[in-house]
């Protein structure tokens, strides 16, 4: 059996956003710059997708820009701040996604920003208590904290950190990558200067995401070339991707309650499974149904002399899973997340995570096996 439980790093993609993407491979070949037919023609299915973004999240479609992705988003949602706003502080913390950590990192370097790390606890919550204490009383501040992590799956309150923003002055930027098309986004109700997205998440095509810019905080221009994404980011646009993104978030909404309950399902399961049969097994990062992410589940096995190995022999055993932040592969600095809620460092974090294509049978194949690679050491 061939199991797949790595969709927190990219999902299968849906035949039905590719039947839907196909034309525009094929048929709609036109610059969408173009005044004539052919480049109208394909202009109209981007604002057609763009309409359909901004109304499954409940906005408005000028304030949605198609990306390459989530990175993408994530970056210039931080660095047009900094720039539209003289924003000089960043609040965030320890296990936010490379492409905000990195962001940050870099900022602080060029000597544009300082940064403040509010507190976890030892699941990944953040302390509101020393949020508050952070922003009160400092000018020009961002917050950028995620909706879920992507190793971990603990989710913050976004609701409560952007009525704290607001009630403080401060923008507020937050990664939903992992979240976009797994919960129901309200943008209405959120205060969130900036959200992100991206296709490949949930089963849209990779290469392709959106910028949510509240109208209330309008950015210039972050990428020169030409006059694209209303004169935002210039660059011919990846057509199909964007019309694949819409379509994908579509059935992502259609499906949503139904994917939960049966994702969820599954993930409950594995705990279980795991609890019963792995004596010393342990998660990382918050399992309650109400405060993680469906779609994650981060396991730390019995210490073992082959745990360096596990990843390994569940690879050659058919089942792909991750060591972390898929962003990391090949890194040998171990997980910034496990070390920011100060995991045992002895003990390997395995991210198995799931989508609405996985079944019962490869949760019970994939604990039967880790069983078998873990003896003598849980018998």
């Amino acid at each position: 059996m061939k199991v797949y439980f790595d969709n927190a790093a990219t999902t299968p993609l849906d035949p039905e956003v590719f039947e839907a993407m196909k034309p525009l491979m094929l048929d709609m070949y036109g610059n969408p710059s173009s005044t004539h037919a052919h480049g109208r023609e394909v202009r109209t299915q981007i604002e057609h997708a763009r309409r359909k973004v901004a109304e499954l999240l409940n906005t408005i479609p000028s304030e949605i820009f198609f990306t390459s992705g989530g990175t993408e988003a994530d970056n210039t949602a931080l660095r047009c701040s900094v720039d539209e706003y003289g924003i000089e502080h960043i609040i965030t913390s320890e296990i936010e996604h490379k492409a905000v950590g990195q962001t940050v990192d870099r900022l602080v370097a060029e000597g544009k920003v300082r940064a403040s790390f509010v507190n976890l606890d030892a699941q990944g919550h953040v302390d509101m208590a020393h949020l508050e204490s952070l922003v009160k009383d400092n000018p020009k501040t961002m917050i950028s904290l995620m909706h879920a992590n992507n190793e971990i799956g603990t989710l913050n309150n976004i609701e409560a950190i952007g009525e704290l923003a607001a009630e403080h002055g401060a923008l507020f930027h937050s990664d939903t990558v992992q979240t976009m098309g797994h919960y129901a986004h309200d943008l209405k109700k959120l205060k969130a200067d900036f959200i992100v997205g991206a296709a490949h998440k949930f089963h849209g095509p990779k290469g392709v995401g959106f910028l949510r810019v509240n109208k209330n905080r309008p950015i210039g221009r972050f990428i020169e070339g030409g006059g694209q994404e209303r004169n935002h980011r210039g660059g011919t646009e990846n057509v199909y991707g964007i019309v694949g993104l819409a379509k994908a978030l579509e059935i992502a909404y259609r499906e949503m309650d139904e994917h939960q309950s049966h994702v969820q399902g599954l993930k409950s399961s594995m705990i279980e499974q795991l609890k019963e049969k792995v004596p010393g097994v342990d998660f990382n990062g918050d399992i309650k149904p109400e405060n993680s992410l469906y779609t994650v589940l981060n396991v730390s096995f019995p210490e073992h002399e082959d745990n360096d190995m596990l990843l390994f022999n569940l690879d050659i055993n058919g089942i792909s899973a991750s060591g972390g932040s898929a962003c990391s592969s090949g890194a040998n600095t171990g997980s910034h997340v496990l070390t920011g809620i100060k995991a045992d460092p002895n003990r390997q974090g395995i991210r198995f995570s799931f989508s609405k294509y996985s079944k019962q049978e490869e949760v019970d194949f994939v604990v039967a096996k880790v069983v078998e690679i873990l003896e003598p050491a849980v018998v």
